[in-house]
């Protein structure tokens, strides 16, 4: 079976994909895939199993990347194409069968949109792949145990939770008598200036973090945030890529929707400050609320 998957070019609503791709090759041993992404997303599905191809969209004016993409899979028969861009692709190629997102925003989580185009409620969970190296980079990284990681940054300032209360936290959670008492701390970002930037006052304030903002690959990350006890993020790309990971995850939102974005994983969890979704600053949410979702989720049941 060959299938065609044409997903997004942020690096979230990527990792939310790939609940679908899994179930894919669950439901098709031996399918081979080729998936179509944008550049910050590749690294997404760089270790997916049965990925026959890997193309990189990279934008061009008047869309000419749609034609680039189209000449490179139009001349091969699908079994099966599914694009979540929402463009006209999937009709100009040769398929048996064809599943294509709906543009625009609508109610309910994305993940729940995104199992609707093959009937699947409920939706299958994000998953994040790795590969024995990037395990072992990891773990070379962050040895023995546990570790908690922050991720205190994002792609748009306004959904960044201020930095004294990434800090508060982190030093509540890990002072004699908190719930993870003696745990060592990772920062992660992406790369640019903009992260480093939004990173660096949490670590100035925890000098014996770990600096990993902007150094490591997406399945390095993936492999990195395994190895964590918590992660607490603010609503980014790497909060969705905790969540496929498995992680104990907590997502910070204000000026951005949990409704539609919350982190999807076994042990995932968001929270929100007071006030309408995407019109509450991230002031608005206190620490000790955060502090005691991260106190909840180290508990075991």
């Amino acid at each position: 079976m060959r299938i065609l998957f044409v997903t997004s070019t942020r690096i979230g609503d990527a990792v939310l994909s790939t609940g679908l791709l899994d179930h894919l090759l669950r439901a098709h041993p031996g399918a081979r895939v080729t998936v179509a992404c944008g550049p910050a997303a590749e690294g997404v599905f760089a270790r997916m199993p049965g990925l026959e191809r890997l193309i990189v969209l990279r934008k061009r004016r008047w869309s000419a990347h749609w034609l680039d993409l189209w000449r490179q899979v139009a001349f091969t028969a699908w079994d099966l194409v599914i694009d979540l861009r929402a463009s006209a692709l999937a009709w100009m190629v040769p398929a048996r069968r064809r599943a294509t997102a709906k543009g625009g925003r609508r109610p309910g989580h994305r993940l729940a949109h995104l199992g609707a185009l093959l009937g699947l409620a409920p939706p299958p969970l994000p998953v994040a792949w790795t590969a024995p190296a990037d395990e072992a980079k990891a773990a070379a990284l962050l040895p023995g145990g546990p570790w908690l990681v922050l991720g205190p940054t994002a792609n748009w300032e306004k959904k960044v939770w201020p930095a004294e209360r990434f800090i508060q936290v982190a030093q509540a959670l890990t002072a004699p008598g908190g719930s993870l008492e003696g745990a060592r701390i990772a920062i992660l970002g992406g790369p640019g200036a903009g992260e480093r930037a939004m990173a660096a006052p949490v670590l100035e304030a925890l000098p014996g973090a770990l600096d990993l903002v902007g150094t490591l690959s997406l399945p390095e990350v993936a492999a990195v945030l395994k190895r964590a006890a918590l992660f607490i993020g603010n609503d980014s790309g790497l909060m969705h890529l905790s969540a496929a990971a498995g992680t104990r995850t907590i997502g910070l939102f204000g000026r951005s929707s949990a409704a539609e974005y919350g982190p999807a994983g076994p042990r995932a969890l968001a929270v929100e400050a007071d006030g309408p979704p995407y019109e509450s600053p991230m002031t608005d949410l206190p620490a000790p609320r955060v502090l005691d979702a991260a106190q909840r989720l180290l508990t075991p049941p």
